[in-house]
């Protein structure tokens, strides 16, 4: 069974709200076994939100729509169902006391025109809404079925729960559940990794699918099957696959971020980090670093940060010693590392010198040093970021090859 989801309101597409209505739907109607293949956005227009409806009819079975329930005039959803279904809106005095009793426990007085969500498709089966005062509905019509909710977030999840997942897992009967997984990696780029499992990605259950984001990049298995071990059974021969082409990227699972396990691993090896960021927004490096490691000195004892300036000074170099080093940034890294390591005694230190040309980043554990020079194809206020994420993932990789640590199991 197909379904599609449909966001209503011209505050999202003003970008006004960022619309986190469809994704909280899609993961519980991937639970359910649902297919969705289809999220669009349509603005408070009658027209084209009847328009939009009936376009997602043609092609799922079932069309949920969030937003657009209230009593103003902008609030249009309920005449676009009726439109798109080929019915007219009829009156339900059942619905109109049960707006006013909402507003009686709430303390509140109900205006004239809250009368209007007591509207509702002819013939529709209605929802009740125990947290809010529009009444939702769904509309059983020979195209498909329509299911209305508010766009309230809260209101919304509670009534997806109380009443609409438990019809349509009726609807949807034996067909099983969906599972994902999720397993994310650094220190690889997505076509790095599509290269090596892209045989993988052209499977039909499980299915393979890559999420690039700055500086990592997630692989996600999704199962479907009759049951939950059956699904887990297939992610998990997935997964031992992905693991034997790319496992030493893969850092963990879930949602945990890049900087957090990095630290948990130092933590958890009793290393010790020194940093030292040269370029914009160091302090915003130093930070996130800090807050990853929970202000741990005894792990990150020592940050540091400036302009080129203030490193070539630290490194007693001149401008014409750093213009007989063709002004490699990779260079002036590795000369930073190495200070680095010598003046703290750091288990590994990472220094990242970055620059409107591009950056230069090196890792070095004892006497052991990875190093690499990056052009950008990075907005400027995301360099600190990624740069950040690549230094930490080489450092990883690092310590892995050293052996100061080993590489984490599936979890």
């Amino acid at each position: 069974m197909n379904a599609e989801v449909i966001s209503i309101g011209t505050e999202l597409l003003l970008g006004e709200i960022v619309d986190t209505n469809s994704a909280y739907i899609a993961r519980q109607l991937r639970d359910i076994g649902m297919n969705l293949f289809y999220l669009t956005t349509v603005g408070d227009n009658l027209e084209r939100s009847a328009a939009a409806i009936r376009d997602a009819l043609g092609r799922a079975d079932v069309v949920i729509t969030t937003g657009g329930l209230g009593p103003t005039v902008d609030d249009m959803t309920r005449q676009a169902v009726a439109r798109a279904t080929d019915r007219e809106l009829e009156f339900r005095p059942d619905l109109l006391e049960e707006i006013a009793e909402r507003f009686r426990q709430m303390g509140a007085i109900m205006s004239d025109n809250n009368r209007l969500q007591a509207y509702i498709p002819a013939g529709a089966i209605p929802i009740h809404n125990r947290t809010g005062t529009a009444p939702c509905f769904i509309v059983e019509a020979p195209q498909g079925t329509v299911i209305s909710l508010p766009g309230v977030p809260h209101e919304m999840k509670d009534i997806l729960a109380a009443s609409v997942l438990p019809y349509l897992r009726e609807r949807v009967g034996g067909q099983g559940i969906i599972k994902a997984r999720v397993l994310r990696t650094a220190g690889i780029g997505e076509s790095q990794i599509d290269a090596r499992i892209t045989d993988l990605m052209a499977w039909s259950n499980p299915t393979v699918g890559l999420a690039a984001h700055t500086g990592q990049t997630d692989i996600r298995i999704t199962a479907r099957a009759d049951s939950e071990a059956e699904a887990d059974g297939m992610i998990a021969e997935a997964e031992a696959v992905i693991r034997e082409r790319v496992g030493d990227f893969i850092y963990g699972t879930g949602q945990e971020p890049f900087n957090a396990a990095f630290a948990r691993l130092l933590r958890d090896n009793g290393l010790t980090l020194a940093v030292s960021y040269t370029g914009p927004d160091g302090a915003t490096v130093a930070a996130r670093l800090r807050e990853a490691l929970e202000a741990d000195e005894t792990v990150l004892p020592h940050v540091e940060t400036g302009d080129v300036d203030a490193l070539l000074a630290r490194l007693d170099w001149t401008e014409a010693d750093f213009d007989a080093a063709h002004r490699d940034y990779c260079t002036l890294s590795q000369s930073e590392a190495e200070r680095l390591i010598g003046a703290t005694g750091a288990s590994v230190v990472l220094a990242m010198v970055t620059d409107a040309d591009g950056t230069g980043i090196t890792a070095q554990a004892g006497d052991q040093s990875r190093s690499r020079c990056y052009g950008y194809g990075v907005v400027e206020g995301e360099k600190p970021f990624w740069a950040e994420t690549w230094a930490m993932s080489m450092a990883w990789r690092l310590l892995l090859q050293t052996g100061l640590i080993r590489a984490r199991s599936a979890e």
